[in-house]
């Protein structure tokens, strides 16, 4: 069955038509365009298809579109501002925080997350936040310094 989805991506005010238990990964890569969030496990395990959804970061792969109806939902497209990077993207490309780059968006999505709640993490809560998801290069440590990095640099994110 087909249903209509509204929610706010990216800043912008969209609807779509979809099938009822379409995830939302499939819409956001194949009716916007938008390759940030990958598919990777497609159980909610690996979290490459992470999204911010109302600032907290969750995975998109399973959950159906129509459920985000009303949400505001923000890609790693969505950091793009017309200005320069991010200063989230400014610090993992400093640290060079990425190997292969699938689970870069996941870290992305998962440390703006952390950033936006909480400006100044420790360690630890950076490790918390990236926890759920994996990277197969071993690359974490970087992860980490760039999220620390980021924090030093600014705490408008």
């Amino acid at each position: 069955m087909t249903v209509k989805a509204q929610f706010d991506l990216n800043g912008k005010k969209v609807q779509v038509e979809v099938d009822e238990e379409e995830p939302l990964l499939y819409v956001l890569r194949e009716e916007f365009g938008l390759n940030g969030p990958k598919f990777g496990c497609g159980l909610h395990q690996c979290g490459s298809c992470m999204v911010l959804v109302d600032g907290e970061a969750v995975p998109s792969c399973i959950q159906p579109c129509k459920s985000f109806e009303g949400k505001k939902i923000e890609t790693i497209e969505g950091l793009d501002n017309g200005k320069g990077l991010h200063p989230l993207q400014e610090a993992f490309f400093e640290e060079q925080a990425a190997q292969c780059g699938y689970c870069l968006n996941g870290m992305m999505m998962a440390g703006l997350a952390l950033l936006r709640s909480n400006p100044k993490p420790s360690e630890n809560e950076i490790r918390e936040a990236l926890q759920p998801v994996i990277c197969r290069c071993g690359t974490h440590t970087r992860f980490i310094s760039a999220i620390k990095k980021a924090s030093q640099k600014s705490t408008k994110f």
